[in-house]
């Protein structure tokens, strides 16, 4: 099994650093989680109020997988956190395309 090449890890936690304007990563942080082929991209919210506790509330965004062929794919997570296959997405050599792609989230299925 391939692993993610070092520079698209790189690319995709660049993508998530930029996400947020630096005055608000005190409430809103974006980040990526890497395991196997798979990077899980999830937004980060600080606790809204005292009794929510003192986590952070986590929400999957996208999901970018690296197959054995070396084509990158993007996958969007359901209400049930059910991946599923994003129809009409390109596939790509590397994550940029797919990032542009969750960044113009027709449809709504990325960022709500």
């Amino acid at each position: 099994m391939a692993a993610i090449p070092e520079l698209a890890l790189r690319q995709i936690e660049r993508w998530c650093a930029q996400r947020v304007p630096e005055h608000l990563q005190d409430r809103i942080r974006v980040e990526c989680r890497p395991r196997g082929r798979a990077v899980t991209i999830v937004e980060l919210r600080a606790p809204w109020s005292p009794q929510a506790g003192p986590d952070w509330s986590e929400q999957k965004i996208a999901q970018l997988r690296f197959d054995e062929f070396g084509i990158w794919s993007v996958w969007w997570a359901d209400r049930n956190g059910k991946w599923l296959s994003y129809p009409d997405a390109p596939v790509a050599s590397t994550p940029p395309a797919l990032l542009a792609e969750i960044d113009r989230n027709p449809g709504g299925v990325f960022w709500g």
